[in-house]
């Protein structure tokens, strides 16, 4: 063999050897994928979900129970303005967590990465305010603890807006206008990777009419206090509004799904 073929066949050997190193190392690098761990139906499951259920848990006003319900293929959380929650300035029907059967329940550890999607329908009367009105939040179970992530409907230079906001650290990841998903489902894609200090991340996605509405994301921020992390569905909301967005409203909730990145 000439000179000139030996080294041909040398780079054509190197070269196809770097492409399989290479693909090796797309390969690991993509070898996470979301799996399935949570698939309920409101027709099926209905508030077996969840690991927990707030409905009035003060027992404010037992006329208009039960505030949480399924409904053909939807949860809904029904709030009146005489609804109390156990702190009298706020109101709050809940639900919580991810339940897998009777006795079991996913658990959101650190270091673990999860995901969360669904459809949700805000009808025009479950408004922006002033002050707190989370319709979900991510939070360490307990009684006391503050909120983690908190999804909210809030009044900014008197416009509605929806936000997803770190808690703690009061850091903004993603706000966009209200209006224009009032009355109609909206698509929520939510991602967290569970780390304390700069080790944890989210994603938070919108979607309506097939458009994407937001795609915002923070990483090297803190989504872990202690124990686990849980998420919590429904309305929760200040008395304490001063725009006169407060009356008697709703929220639908439909195809949640629960994954893990593994």
């Amino acid at each position: 063999m000439s000179t000139s073929r030996r080294v041909l066949l040398g780079a054509a050997l190197a070269g196809a050897a770097g492409v399989a190193a290479d693909l090796a190392t797309a390969t690991s690098a993509h070898a996470a994928s979301w799996q399935q761990k949570w698939a309920p139906s409101a027709s099926g499951d209905g508030l077996g979900a969840f690991e927990t259920i707030e409905d009035d848990r003060a027992d404010s006003h037992p006329a208009g129970q039960p505030h949480i319900y399924a409904t053909g293929d939807n949860w809904r959380f029904n709030m009146h303005m005489n609804d109390r929650d156990t702190s009298t300035d706020r109101q709050r029907q809940e639900v919580t967590g991810l339940r897998t059967s009777g006795s079991s329940y996913l658990r959101w550890t650190e270091g673990q990465t999860w995901r969360v999607t669904y459809s949700m329908y805000i009808p025009s009367s479950l408004k922006a305010t002033t002050s707190f009105t989370h319709i979900m939040q991510m939070k360490q179970p307990g009684s006391g603890t503050s909120p983690i992530v908190v999804q909210s409907l809030r009044r900014v230079n008197g416009g509605q807006t929806i936000e997803l906001k770190l808690f703690e650290e009061d850091i903004l990841v993603g706000r966009t206008s209200l209006d224009p998903l009032h009355d109609r489902w909206t698509d929520v894609d939510f991602q967290i990777k569970v780390g304390n200090g700069s080790a944890g991340s989210v994603r938070w996605i919108l979607k309506s009419g097939g458009s994407t509405v937001i795609d915002a994301s923070k990483t090297g921020v803190d989504t872990f206090l202690a124990d686990r992390v849980r998420p919590k569905w429904g309305i929760y909301r200040s008395l304490g509004d001063t725009s006169g967005s407060l009356q008697d409203t709703y929220l639908l909730l439909t195809g949640l799904r629960g994954y893990q990145l593994v």
